[in-house]
């Protein structure tokens, strides 16, 4: 293995996801630690960044969820101070966090994306609801882990949640998006390869943060329930996806939605994917015989060397 040096691994910031960089970054540094790797806690909520530069950190395994850590802001700050980091580039991660014009850029691309509206103060809300259908969805455009997530089933809600959204202090446009039934699945990139999808069954009403983080009755099929063909397809968008947004050779997820004909929808991409014993990744990675460990060893070297 190659000595990467003093490692920083930049857990906790600032976001409503805190607590997941946490616990994610906890299994990293262990991870790492266990290859032998000189690998360090660093909490940027704690300690000024440029102190990493300071206490001689040469490499950064970027794992800050949310806003700050990976909305391109921590990694404008990392190539400032001239230290390789795991995870997308500065384009790639703002693109990445901000879902609306995430989805503007695939569908000028022409990549499959469930219908949606950005909402207003002066929406009209019931034609909103009209035009999409009930029931739909409505999230903040710039959080992750579902934060601020809600499913909407009653004719009149939208202008509801829309308030209560506006008024909660969360990042980005207000979006409402149809209602896709099919199934809920994810795809992993790393070197602009696909890795197996996953098929997610949450036993909520859709995969919110409680199914992600706090259940234990969440269904993760890997291999999923895809055939061949619908394998390759997936893992082909989920490639042009993530290169759309500038992602390059680094480690990303992609979520799709599959309505009940079969098409396959581009949900958001995630550029700093989640570690912990819940996480997608090194469950799609364990497919290929790629134990937790060796693949957080596999990142950092992506990030150091190429």
């Amino acid at each position: 293995m190659q000595d990467f040096g003093k490692v920083a691994v930049l857990m906790g910031g600032f976001s409503s996801e805190r607590n997941i960089s946490l616990i994610s970054g906890n299994a990293v540094l262990a991870a790492l630690r266990s290859k032998g790797v000189d690998a360090h806690a660093f909490d940027p909520a704690e300690t000024e960044l440029s102190e990493l530069k300071k206490q001689g950190f040469q490499a950064a395994f970027n794992i800050l969820h949310g806003t700050y850590g990976e909305d391109g802001t921590v990694q404008g700050a990392l190539e400032a101070l001239g230290i390789p980091y795991t995870g997308c580039g500065v384009l790639a991660s703002a693109l990445g966090m901000d879902k609306y014009r995430c989805k503007l850029l695939w569908s000028a691309l022409g990549l499959p994306v469930p219908e949606f509206a950005v909402l207003h103060d002066d929406s009209d809300f019931a034609a909103v609801e009209q035009q999409l259908g009930l029931p739909l969805f409505v999230k903040p455009a710039a959080e992750g882990s579902s934060v601020g997530v809600h499913k909407i089933k009653q004719t009149g809600e939208l202008s509801q949640r829309y308030r209560e959204l506006r008024q909660s202090g969360l990042h980005g446009e207000i979006l409402a998006e149809r209602f896709i039934s099919g199934g809920e699945y994810t795809c992993g990139v790393f070197r602009r390869q696909p890795l197996p999808s996953i098929r997610i069954i949450p036993q909520t009403e859709f995969y919110d943060y409680e199914a992600k983080y706090n259940r234990d009755d969440t269904v993760y099929l890997c291999p999923s329930d895809l055939n061949d063909e619908e394998e390759r397809e997936m893992g082909k968008l989920a490639v042009s996806a993530f290169a759309a947004i500038g992602g390059g050779d680094t480690m990303g997820r992609v979520d799709f939605l599959k309505d009940k004909d079969g098409k396959i929808y581009l949900l958001e991409v995630n550029t700093l994917p989640g570690m912990t014993s819940h996480s997608l990744i090194p469950k799609s990675a364990a497919q290929q015989g790629v134990d937790f460990a060796d693949l957080c060893v596999s990142i950092l070297e992506n990030a150091c060397h190429g």
